[in-house]
């Protein structure tokens, strides 16, 4: 066991756990955050993906250990997070929603995108967006819902 103290969504939590958990494992079974989802385990689709230490991460990758005194931010965040409120707001009016089931690990991975560039270019917005899988929509809606962000967020500032 491990015992552990890092930051989830604004919020301190200090947790024992056993140490081949992995952080999917502490957000879902533990903390009972589920819009982080599984989809295939080794890192490979994007549906777990989180912030960790402002950086876009497969949490399914991430060890309990590795947490240790980390800022976590999961979907769960969107209720309150302004960047994360627009960039839903744009997904829905471009149509980049479809099932649903990428779509925490897109947002997640489109906001880590806007917080270190603002003003991305599609290429950008590609390679941030590589990691993240989608059987429904393609990714062409899912691309201008992020330009459509990026835009947004310049123009309110």
């Amino acid at each position: 066991m491990i015992e552990l103290k890092f930051t989830v969504n604004s919020e301190e939590v200090a947790i024992t756990v056993a140490e081949n958990l992995r952080l999917l494992d502490i957000l879902r079974d533990e903390l009972h955050l589920t819009g982080t989802k599984e989809g295939c385990a080794v890192g490979e689709c994007g549906a777990c993906t989180v912030i960790l230490n402002g950086e876009a991460v497969c949490s399914c990758m991430v060890l309990a250990c590795q947490v240790q005194d980390a800022v976590i931010e999961t979907i769960e965040n969107c209720d309150t997070d302004p960047v994360l409120q627009i960039l839903q707001q744009a997904f829905l009016e471009c149509g980049a929603v479809q099932c649903g089931f990428c779509t925490p690990g897109m947002l997640l991975s489109a906001k880590a995108l806007l917080l270190r560039n603002p003003a991305p270019t599609e290429a950008e917005i590609k390679k941030a967006l590589e990691g993240n899988l989608c059987r429904c929509t393609g990714y062409i809606q899912i691309t201008e819902a992020v330009k459509q962000a990026a835009r947004e967020l310049a123009e309110s500032k």
